[in-house]
């Protein structure tokens, strides 16, 4: 259980990682000066958008039951 924890956190972080490295370059330009503990939480929002956008419509069929 505690590998399988420790094994999530690190797929978790490594999985946020791009989207975290690229606004803390931006933000780094606009002169923020936050770390990446800092960027972590909005990286993790921009990392959920991107995949959202990005993964394939599911569209269920339709049971044949009217209404």
């Amino acid at each position: 259980m505690i590998r399988a924890l420790i094994a999530l956190v690190l797929v978790f972080l490594i999985s946020t990682f791009p989207a975290t490295w690229l606004l803390m370059l931006f933000l780094g330009n606009l002169g923020t000066g936050l770390s990446y503990w800092g960027t972590l939480p909005l990286g993790i929002i921009v990392s959920l958008l991107i995949a959202g956008a990005t993964s394939p419509t599911y569209y269920p069929r339709s049971s044949g039951l009217p209404g």
